[in-house]
């Protein structure tokens, strides 16, 4: 495993190029290890290894990946930080979008992690899954969002129980976070107060924290919010 001595190492981000992802990149970077980004858009990065890919496509992530992992010589871990939301009803989201929700945040996280198995096997690493408080519960307008972060949850935990010993696994539960997330929605969707969205950065080193445990020692579930998060308990 990944030891607290060497830093967090080879760290593979989805959705890196922004957000919880971006804050993730420049820990990774500012502890020493070696942050490799996969992003539709990573235009914005600078001095950063980076792979441009829709994280929807499932053959074209996993030739990336495996590209990515041999070119890094291998992986020490990975965090899947990708995430898209599609606020409205049920009937008033289209099925086009709403799939897009569980494609982006469901699938593009079991792609990223399939694919990167094989390396995170050999280093003997560690997965960063990224949920929600909306995959503990459930909210109004929020169907395709916490469908797939409740997949997410469910996915996490029975790899966790699959990969023990082998892959150290972690489900993250952020609370609402100040970055470009709410930035396509609707006024009526956007937070009105940010005032109690966290910074990213506060949950980039509770990322950090899960990467540095010794080997024997995971930490299973981390969540991290503003101390006046409205969406739980």
């Amino acid at each position: 495993m990944v030891s607290s001595t060497s830093g967090p190492g080879r760290v593979l981000i989805t959705g890196g190029g922004s957000g919880l992802g971006a804050a993730v990149v420049e820990a990774v970077r500012g502890s020493g290890g070696q942050p490799i980004v996969l992003d539709r858009d990573i235009g914005s990065l600078n001095g950063v290894t980076a792979y441009e890919v829709d994280v929807t496509d499932t053959a074209a992530v996993t030739e990336t990946v495996e590209r990515a992992a041999a070119t890094a010589g291998g992986l020490d871990a990975v965090v899947t930080a990708a995430g898209i939301d599609r606020c409205g009803r049920l009937e008033d989201v289209s099925i086009e979008d709403w799939e897009l929700v569980v494609r982006v945040n469901l699938f593009g996280t079991v792609s990223t992690v399939r694919a990167a198995l094989p390396a995170l096997k050999a280093s003997r690493g560690r997965v960063i899954t990224v949920a929600s408080t909306l995959a503990l519960k459930g909210a109004s307008d929020a169907t395709a969002y916490c469908a797939s972060k409740f997949g997410v949850l469910g996915f996490t935990q029975a790899l966790a129980a699959e990969l023990k010993g082998e892959v150290g696994v972690t489900q993250l539960i952020p609370g609402g976070m100040k970055t470009r997330f709410f930035d396509d929605r609707t006024e009526q969707y956007k937070p009105q107060d940010d005032s109690q969205l966290n910074d990213p950065s506060n949950v980039a080193q509770a990322v950090l924290f899960a990467l540095s445990q010794p080997a024997g020692c995971e930490v299973r579930e981390l969540f991290i919010a503003h101390a006046e998060e409205p969406s739980w308990p």
